[in-house]
């Protein structure tokens, strides 16, 4: 059988989302669609935007969460790290939220000025140390990290450099591959 390492299954950085500390959360949605759209279309579409410095440096990453949870600035009053689904709560605890929180008041018209007004240095997360590993560690190992720390993704890195990203859907694909290729 193949021994994967991470920089068998990553995506380069070069093919990314990327975008400056500075940018709005417009420009932000702007840059993932277009690298969606110069993206290989046989591998599954981006979900997030690497945020880098004036120095090119990734100082964090944008998920398709974050770009929501930007959008109603109240979910920060009321959400923790694991989340009220965890423990089992209705539709009607879920509806009785939005109502006490008033969350969503603002219509979805004014999507754009919401936007335009964001920079992504103020909702964006830096990655911590479980989110990042080295381009040569096997994939084995590479799982263990996705699967322990609950991550979609981790950052590649080679000689202290992000040369890519990890993503969840690319290890799947390659785990997949391999498992159709048994012979049981």
């Amino acid at each position: 059988m193949i021994e994967y390492h991470v920089k068998d299954v990553m995506v380069p950085i070069e093919e990314y989302a990327t975008v400056s500390k500075d940018a709005t959360l417009y420009e932000a949605v702007i840059a993932l669609e277009k690298a969606q759209l110069d993206f290989d279309r046989n591998r599954y579409a981006h979900r997030a935007i690497l945020i880098l410095d004036d120095n090119k440096k990734l100082v964090g990453k944008l998920s398709q969460l974050d770009v929501l949870r930007a959008l109603e600035p109240k979910y920060g009053e009321m959400q923790t790290q694991s989340g009220p689904a965890r423990y089992g709560f209705t539709k009607n605890f879920f509806k009785s939220m939005m109502e006490q929180y008033k969350l969503w008041d603002t219509p979805l018209t004014q999507i754009c000025k919401k936007a335009m007004d964001i920079k992504v240095s103020t909702i964006m997360t830096t990655p911590s140390d479980g989110e990042i590993i080295d381009e040569d560690t096997t994939l084995d190992q590479a799982i263990h990290f996705l699967v322990m720390g609950q991550h979609q993704s981790l950052l590649v890195l080679k000689n202290n450099e992000i040369t890519g990203i990890l993503r969840l859907v690319d290890v799947f694909a390659a785990i997949f591959h391999t498992m159709k290729k048994c012979k049981l």
